[in-house]
């Protein structure tokens, strides 16, 4: 009686498996679906993958999971920038660069924190104007990174090097919310699902 029961269990298990890989592939397709209209869609793909579970096929959903994660990333970089600044590695003009790039962060934080504000409270009458501000917050966000990144052209230093690397990842971020908000923008008000927590 053996036999029967382990080929049984044998047969539930695979089940499972496949089942286990067809929910993974179909979390995948959410988020590479999602991604398609990014620029840096692998950076896309990696940061937002943890929302496809919960995201699915809601451009609101990948809009705000790309403007959160960016709001993370531009607070990591802030206090990398911090810290730079406590520790008096820079010197001379690369130091007015730093400060000048802490100011430009500090409103990076504020544009994309009211882009996030928004995007929690979408409605089918402010919609237009909605996304009208979105594209400019965001864009704003974007201007102030690279005004940044302006500072420290043509400097070689390994903490200058290292700042460049992580402020563009930033801004890679940045612009791949910009058209995850394009891409809703676009979408029928119908298919929104705008009243989804």
């Amino acid at each position: 009686m053996a036999g029967p029961n382990m080929f049984m269990l044998f047969m539930l298990l695979a089940w499972l498996a496949k089942s286990g890989e067809s929910a993974s592939g179909n979390r995948n397709n959410f988020v590479r679906d999602a991604c398609s209209v990014t620029t840096y869609r692998d950076l896309c793909i990696h940061s937002l993958a943890p929302f496809s579970k919960s995201a699915r096929n809601s451009p609101g959903k990948w809009a705000r999971a790309g403007v959160s994660v960016t709001i993370g990333e531009v607070k990591n970089v802030t206090q990398f920038l911090y810290k730079l600044k406590r520790r008096n590695l820079m010197r001379g003009r690369n130091r007015l660069a730093l400060l000048d790039c802490i100011e430009c962060f500090q409103e990076t934080i504020d544009e994309l924190h009211m882009s996030l504000g928004i995007l929690r409270r979408l409605s089918a009458r402010e919609f237009d104007r909605q996304m009208d501000d979105l594209t400019t917050f965001v864009s704003a966000a974007l201007t102030y990174e690279d005004t940044c990144l302006d500072g420290f052209e043509g400097q070689k230093a390994t903490q200058v090097d290292l700042l460049k690397k992580r402020v563009l990842k930033t801004t890679y971020l940045a612009s791949n919310a910009l058209a995850l908000i394009n891409k809703l923008a676009t979408t029928s008000l119908e298919s929104l699902a705008l009243a989804d927590p």
